[in-house]
């Protein structure tokens, strides 16, 4: 699989956001598996939901999935990827400063509703 290094890299770097504001799935997987791995809408969100299946979501992953909207192999590997980045992203956010994480925050979900309302 040509993308799975990048898959890995995806969830890894969600996985950081994960664990320092926590966000990573709707807020960052999804649109970059839109924008960057030019998945379709419904794709991007069955194969998220796959990914995140062990702890949450196993039954709308699974109506997706019967939909023919999920990409197992790429939720494995970004699943790969979230693990170890959610890991450091936790331990990199318990040194930080409560204003400067809601901030942090506040600005990431700027930026992507702006991506998100101003592009194809």
């Amino acid at each position: 699989m040509p993308n799975a290094f990048l898959y890995v890299i995806l969830g890894f770097a969600a996985g950081i956001l994960s664990g320092l504001v926590g966000i990573g799935g709707g807020l960052i997987i999804v649109p970059a598996l839109v924008y960057v791995f030019k998945f379709t809408q419904m794709q991007a969100q069955g194969t998220t939901l796959a990914l995140l299946l062990p702890p949450i979501g196993v039954l709308a992953a699974l109506v997706y999935y019967k939909g023919g909207y999920v990409d197992i192999k790429a939720a494995i590997f970004i699943c790969m990827g979230f693990l170890v980045g959610g890991l450091l992203g936790a331990r990199t956010a318990i040194g930080l400063p409560n204003l400067f994480l809601q901030r942090f925050f506040g600005i990431l979900m700027f930026l992507m509703s702006l991506k998100m309302m101003f592009t194809k």
